[in-house]
């Protein structure tokens, strides 16, 4: 790689904490990590330009779980674990305000909504039929009442009549909260190094070794001794950890600006496999792996046709029947889901950690997972 005497005992030597990934969860670990040790050195290593999961491509949706969402989670859970579930999911977004603030985030809580298509009306009856149970199961979370029915004041068709809306959700500018947590790094002497692609972890009891992909074409892998590792990848911890998470691609795309877009809030349709939002007067809709989830399941950021066609298809029949759009930008993020929604949180060995399995909920728990992964110092 042919690092010259200063790159290598200002970026790689005397590590005290080594942090796989960039995005929410290493971010705030790091973050964390540096309220405990103000002299410790903490280096984050990101494979990419930009965080390369979902941490900057992800809709911005500032939400808890649709009711159709809580409902499918109290068949496979007791009701005091889906609360906690919540519980974490309030808590977490809580947090990220917190730490970053509803200005820089661009926090507006606008409320989400949750529409059904025209075959799902007993899906409809069975979630309307629930909103008391729910709102009950959930008030010593919110002290209010969280889900009601609404009138489709939005022009939505081919859709059942009535939506169930949900009044705490909210929604935040992704980029203006990755370059919020970036920025605080950068103030709290985190060093965040980019195009550095880990490729091998080996704890050897005493220190971490770590292999680093070269930072130059034709350049040779770089190894550093490190004193601790925390693996925050989600989607592509595969490559490190052998644990119950697999990559699940989320593709979107959004519009260009509408005039007099009379929409606005979190939309969830169909389950929730598909998801919009208004975002300076533009439609954000992503979704659709439920159409080919095996060809989902990869880390590769690329878009298919099958799913592609789809999302233009509900913009034309469902959500802007009848208006004339056209699409601005298309893209794919990588989510960390399981057959279980905990996240991972764990020691992997002596010095080694991983925080990662976020589940597609990653705007809303990542900050706490962060803060979780950190108690491991």
């Amino acid at each position: 790689m042919n690092l010259s005497y200063w790159e290598h005992k200002t970026w790689l030597s005397n590590i005290d904490f080594a942090i796989i990934g960039s995005g929410i969860v290493g971010l705030n670990c790091a973050l964390s990590l540096r309220k405990k040790h103000p002299r410790s050195k903490i280096v984050i290593f990101e494979r990419g330009l930009l965080p390369s999961g979902a941490s900057t491509k992800n809709a911005g949706f500032a939400c808890f779980g649709s009711i159709s969402e809580i409902l499918d989670d109290l068949k496979n859970h007791t009701e005091a674990e889906v609360v906690q579930l919540v519980k974490k999911r309030v808590e977490g977004l809580q947090l990220l305000r917190n730490t970053l603030g509803d200005k820089q985030l661009d926090y507006q809580e606008h409320g989400g909504y949750e529409l059904f298509t025209k075959s799902d009306n007993e899906l409809f009856e069975s979630c309307s039929d629930s909103i008391g149970n729910v709102n009950n199961l959930l008030y010593p979370i919110f002290n209010s009442e969280v889900f009601s029915v609404k009138e489709n004041h939005f022009g939505f068709k081919n859709i059942q009549p009535k939506l169930i809306y949900s009044k705490f959700e909210g929604q935040i500018d992704t980029g203006k909260m990755m370059l919020g947590l970036i920025k605080r790094a950068s103030d709290e002497n985190i060093l965040i190094l980019n195009s550095s692609e880990i490729s091998n972890i080996s704890d050897n009891g005493e220190t971490v070794s770590l292999q680093i992909n070269s930072f130059q074409p034709g350049g040779q892998a770089q190894e550093v001794s490190v004193k601790k590792v925390f693996i925050a990848t989600n989607g592509f911890a595969k490559q490190f950890l052998k644990e119950d998470v697999k990559p699940a691609r989320a593709q979107v795309l959004i519009t260009k600006p509408i005039n007099n877009l009379k929409i606005k809030g979190t939309f969830h349709l169909d389950k929730g496999y598909y998801y919009f939002r208004n975002i300076n007067n533009r439609i954000l809709l992503g979704g659709g792996r439920n159409l080919d989830f095996k060809t989902e399941e990869t880390t590769k950021m690329q878009l298919t046709e099958l799913i592609q066609n789809k999302l233009e298809q509900l913009l034309k029949t469902v959500i802007l029947p009848g208006q004339s759009f056209e699409i601005d930008q298309r893209w794919s993020g990588i989510m960390g889901i399981g057959t279980q929604k905990k996240p991972i949180i764990k020691a992997v060995s002596k010095n080694v950690f991983c925080g990662v399995r976020l589940g597609g909920m990653g705007v809303a728990i990542g900050s706490s997972i962060g803060q979780q992964l950190s108690e491991f110092d």
